[in-house]
């Protein structure tokens, strides 16, 4: 997999790739949480953060970013593989990059994730995240952080 900084120009593929994953867990577009995908580069390349997208063949098959929360503390967010890619180490290779690049950039790194995926929290926990607080039953997410 060839791993890139997001450009403008494959801006339809990477957006339907997402809204693609979304949907298939169960979520719909939300134009108030997912305005980031309104404009990439604005959100994360001229904020502090990044944007990356993974190419197979020159087909982009997924995505990892790094949200800067301040000077100091970053989210990693958006680690998306398309189905059909999976289980093939493609998601842990876009989330290593994107820990790469906060952990050059900033001393505090959360993310947030749905409690069903148990596979993608025990490779956070792998890589030093640990759990700070799980949301409620109406939001099913867990928020890890790892410090330096």
């Amino acid at each position: 997999m060839n791993i890139e900084r997001f450009s403008d120009a494959r801006y339809e593929e990477v957006k339907q790739l997402v809204l693609g994953v979304l949907e298939e867990k169960g979520f719909e577009y939300d134009p108030v949480k997912d305005y980031d995908l309104d404009d990439i580069t604005k959100y994360y390349h001229d904020n502090g953060g990044m944007f990356f997208t993974g190419s197979v063949d020159r087909k982009i098959i997924g995505t990892s970013a790094v949200r800067k929360i301040d000077s100091e503390r970053c989210e990693i967010k958006r680690i998306y593989v398309c189905k059909e890619y999976r289980r093939r180490g493609y998601g842990r290779e876009l989330f290593l990059h994107a820990l790469d690049f906060a952990k050059d950039h900033y001393l505090h790194i959360t993310l947030m994730t749905d409690r069903s995926l148990t596979e993608a929290i025990a490779l956070y926990k792998k890589y030093g995240f640990s759990v700070v607080r799980t949301d409620s039953l109406q939001k099913p997410y867990i928020l890890m952080s790892h410090s330096k």
